[in-house]
């Protein structure tokens, strides 16, 4: 049926039907065109040439959301900057500009970052096996944990 409906792409519409049967509250919307149309051919790939499944618990966040989800980390670790270990706020949140994704189960991540740079999707954090970012123009650092990104960007700045 794939073949009638996608003719060329009958592999990569079967595999998105079989994916959307798997995992049904997944939500694409809001990833820009290209985090969406690589998470989707890295997933189809990942479905029918390895046979492992690749799911998204969570794509676009809208800044209210990614806000509510800093403010909780904060609760939860006690200061701003011991939840920066775990999340950013929205302002420098990847989610909210429609360009990460937490995947899971650990499986399809580890697929994934052994196969995620042919389609620009990139594991940034040491301690979330869960988060890939899509970065077009190549790898980025690798880093401990999300608030490495400053150190980052200050080190840029300063050289």
């Amino acid at each position: 049926m794939a073949v009638a409906v996608t003719p060329g792409r009958a592999r990569h519409t079967a595999c998105q039907w079989a994916l959307a049967l798997r995992f049904p509250a997944e939500n694409l919307a809001g990833l820009t065109p290209a985090t969406r149309a690589a998470f989707e051919a890295a997933r189809a790939e990942a479905l029918w040439r390895h046979g492992e499944l690749l799911g998204l618990t969570s794509g676009h966040r809208d800044f209210a959301t990614q806000a509510a989800l800093f403010a909780a980390a904060v609760e939860r670790a006690g200061s701003v900057a011991a939840a920066r270990r775990r999340a950013l706020p929205p302002h420098e949140s990847r989610h909210v500009a429609g360009l990460a994704l937490d995947v899971r189960p650990t499986e399809g991540a580890r697929w994934l970052e052994v196969h995620g740079a042919t389609y620009g999707l990139y594991r940034r954090y040491d301690n979330e096996w869960w988060h890939f970012e899509y970065c077009a123009d190549g790898r980025p650092a690798r880093l401990a944990h999300p608030d490495d990104i400053r150190t980052a960007h200050q080190s840029v700045s300063v050289a």
